[in-house]
């Protein structure tokens, strides 16, 4: 029997801005400390992009991708980018890094989905992959969060950095194993943020209810895992990654205990960079890979989970 057509990650970028905000920094902006925020959070440090564009970090992501994945920009069919913090409404960031790296073939649109957006995206593309319609696809998580911030607000603003992560997803008869997605938009008032522009100039800013996000993220996150799992015949010991979205260390250790998975299966690097959104996962991925962590045939599941709320799980074969 032939293999199912599907797309498997032939290669990964990142790109994370120069200026880097300790959180001995922050407690000179906003009455707070390293071990306030460390032992609240786990983040150490963050990236700052100061003159740096969505776009700027997503072009570059993408290009360390395609050079890791040997391919050309003429190659790609379609590029995706998932943001929340683009700063035009149009052209999208995905027609603007079209333009800058030479994608002329490539059609290109940006999705929204907030901290779950990478996930969304590779979801997406991979329905493209497994149609038929497309042979390369680029998906990129590119986020500049720190412009919709109130950096008064302790409560937000020591939590979210800048950055962008990428991956090629090609055509293959292994690769992405499955994937569930999941929203319910009934309790998207927890984690809000005004139009981009708007938020930038102070009128408001991003919000959360940070006590219902963490109740959120720990009861879906292990259910939709356990669930992707189950609709596949896997059972926690085949995998061995679980790359979840990374928002706090206290949530990805809170789903470990539940799941009765040991912590070294849930490899983080929020205390570098905090929350970076939709570019959270890709840029973990790409770190992994180039670390020579990631081997082929490794199981390997990646979650997400954020505003709307939206939420969802997937299974890579690497």
């Amino acid at each position: 029997m032939a293999e199912q057509r599907t797309g498997r990650i032939t290669g990964t970028g990142s790109c994370v801005p120069d200026l880097c905000i300790t959180n001995e920094r922050l407690s000179e902006l906003v009455d707070t400390s390293d071990a306030w925020i460390y032992s609240r959070t786990g983040i150490h440090r963050r990236r700052i992009a100061v003159d740096e564009t969505v776009a700027d970090l997503a072009a570059e992501a993408a290009q360390k991708a395609m050079e890791n994945a040997k391919i050309l920009p003429e190659e790609i069919d379609l590029l995706l980018v998932a943001t929340c913090s683009g700063e035009m409404l149009f052209p999208g960031t995905a027609c603007q890094v079209q333009a800058r790296i030479g994608a002329v073939r490539a059609a290109a649109f940006d999705m929204n989905a907030a901290c779950s957006g990478f996930l969304f995206a590779l979801g997406t593309a991979w329905a493209y992959l497994k149609s038929g319609l497309y042979e390369k696809i680029l998906v990129i998580g590119a986020e500049k969060l720190s412009r919709l911030l109130d950096w008064e607000d302790r409560s937000t603003c020591v939590l979210f950095g800048d950055g962008a992560g990428a991956v090629v997803l090609e055509a293959d008869g292994k690769g992405i194993v499955g994937m569930v997605q999941h929203a319910d938009g009934s309790r998207g008032q927890v984690l809000t943020c005004p139009e981009g522009h708007k938020a930038a100039e102070n009128s408001s800013s991003l919000e959360l209810e940070g006590q219902e996000v963490f109740k959120f993220a720990v009861r879906q996150v292990p259910a939709c895992i356990a669930e992707v799992m189950e609709h596949n015949h896997l059972m926690a010991e085949d995998i061995d990654y679980f790359i979840l979205h990374q928002a706090n260390r206290r949530i990805v250790e809170a789903v470990a205990k539940r799941m009765k998975v040991e912590l070294t299966k849930f490899p983080m690097n929020l205390q570098e960079y905090g929350n970076t959104s939709s570019a959270s996962i890709p840029i973990r991925l790409d770190e992994m890979n180039r670390d020579g962590r990631l081997e082929k045939g490794q199981k390997i599941v990646i979650a997400g989970f954020g505003a709307g709320l939206s939420w969802g799980a997937s299974i890579l074969e690497w």
